[in-house]
């Protein structure tokens, strides 16, 4: 590529209501978007961060500040994965590269990626935890939704109940939960034994991160996904006796480019794929979007969660999401 200009951008998405989840409770993503532009033609991505990893707005600004040079000069995006390290600063470079290219040639982002026409994806709508009643009543709300995610706190007897309360207010839905490492090994039989009284279909990251070894001896009747315990293409290997299902995230990964080479090693190694988000707007969802296009479960509600998405947006259909090429990625020639 010839040589680029970088223009990056910190924004606060601020959320309707604040969202809990085990160990932390938010009230607003910090995005950093980056554009890159060669004088006639522009690419943007968007890095929401990874809040255990201490990847905020102000770590990902230095990350951009410090790799400027290279991103500036121009690099193919492996290149750029081999230099800079995973997180969302990577992935808003990296999305920002792809759609930089797609304009480019002409074509986009979805065909440079090898991936089939983009479809609908059907997509969870997460319920941050809360009451009981109160989360059935959030479920209910959601009329759409013809999938949902449950947050749990590690807490077994209330988050038992929680799961209780939304299948008996959503009966008609999927449902998975996830634990974001609030459980220990000794809470497994019975969490997953009245998981499976709620037929729930998913459960995720119920353990901490560098706890999975206590996973291998564990047979789930419910599909265990990884997310925190898998960051990148190089931990894979970790999940394979574990888990049954990876969740990428391309703020985890470093982006599009990473996300793409995950899934493909995913399912070598007998592993279902999930694509899931850290928070965003719609301009985060649509790289994520292509990747859902091989992936089996695909949770990409973030823009669900604000008071103002960005215009054009993703959306939100029966249950489904939707990202256009008015979005991000295609293809078009337009003047920066």
């Amino acid at each position: 590529m010839a040589r680029l200009t970088m223009a990056v951008a910190a924004e606060q998405l601020q959320l309707a209501q604040p969202f809990r989840i085990s160990g932390y409770l938010f009230e607003r993503f910090n995005a950093v978007v980056v554009t890159l532009r060669d004088g006639a033609q522009q690419g943007r991505g968007e890095g929401d961060g990874v809040y255990y990893l201490k990847d905020d707005a102000a770590n990902m600004l230095a990350e951009l500040a410090r790799f400027r040079e290279l991103i500036e000069s121009g690099p193919s995006r492996d290149a750029l994965r081999a230099q800079m390290p995973p997180g969302g600063a990577r992935n808003a470079a990296d999305c920002a590269l792809w759609e930089l290219e797609a304009a480019r040639a002409g074509t986009p982002v979805w065909r440079l990626a090898g991936q089939p026409a983009p479809r609908a994806l059907r997509t969870t709508f997460t319920l941050g935890a809360n009451d009981p009643e109160l989360m059935a009543a959030e479920a209910q709300r959601w009329a759409q939704a013809r999938a949902i995610k449950i947050k749990l706190t590690g807490e077994t007897d209330l988050d038992l109940a929680r799961v209780a309360a939304i299948r008996a207010a959503r009966p008609d839905v999927w449902l998975g939960v996830d634990g974001n490492q609030g459980f220990s090994i000794d809470q497994m039989d019975r969490l997953v034994g009245g998981l499976v009284a709620q037929q729930v279909s998913l459960l995720e990251q119920p353990l901490p991160r560098g706890g999975d070894a206590a996973l291998a001896d564990f047979r789930s009747p419910i599909p265990l996904a990884a997310d925190e315990s898998i960051l990148t293409l190089d931990e894979l290997p970790q999940a394979v006796g574990r888990y049954h299902v990876v969740n990428i995230k391309l703020d985890k990964c470093g982006g599009l480019t990473e996300g793409l080479l995950i899934a493909a090693e995913a399912r070598r190694l007998g592993l279902g794929v999930m694509v899931g988000n850290m928070g965003g707007s719609s301009l985060a969802m649509a790289p994520s979007f292509v990747l859902g296009q091989c992936c089996d479960i695909v949770d990409l509600d973030g823009p669900t969660f604000l008071t103002n998405d960005r215009k054009p947006g993703v959306a939100y259909t029966d249950g489904n999401v939707w990202s256009g090429p008015e979005v991000w990625g295609s293809g078009a020639r337009e003047s920066a």
